[in-house]
């Protein structure tokens, strides 16, 4: 799965919590400043080369809604980064992450209580 850039990212972070929308409805939803309706609209149609984004016709225009889901991106991404970071070793990720972020041990006790709920 190829990776997205900042911009690209943050138009498919808009689209999956709106799950359909057209570029005016994700421009309501930037931050000002206000990005202009012709950058909106060439990040979505790059996305769509990626293989990111679907449309469908609405009226004059066309509703944009991902292919592929947050999990997944996410899911790909992390090991991307574990592979390029930490060698492949979830550990040394997930021990990095602790050292560096000064997690205590409430808060290992209530990832591991997630992770345990989810089994």
């Amino acid at each position: 799965m190829k990776q997205l850039t900042k911009a690209e990212e943050e138009v498919m972070q808009l689209l999956w919590v709106a799950k359909k929308a057209n570029v005016a409805t994700l421009i309501d939803k930037m931050p000002a400043p206000k990005p202009a309706y012709n950058t909106i609209s060439t990040i979505i149609r790059i996305l769509e080369n990626k293989g990111f984004v679907g449309h469908e016709k609405e009226g004059r225009g066309y509703l944009y809604y991902p292919l592929v889901t947050k999990e997944v991106y996410s899911n790909d991404s992390m090991h991307k980064m574990m592979d390029s970071y930490f060698n492949g070793s979830f550990k040394s990720m997930v021990s990095f992450f602790v050292k560096k972020n000064d997690v205590g041990v409430q808060d290992l006790e209530a990832i591991l209580k997630e992770i345990n709920k989810n089994d």
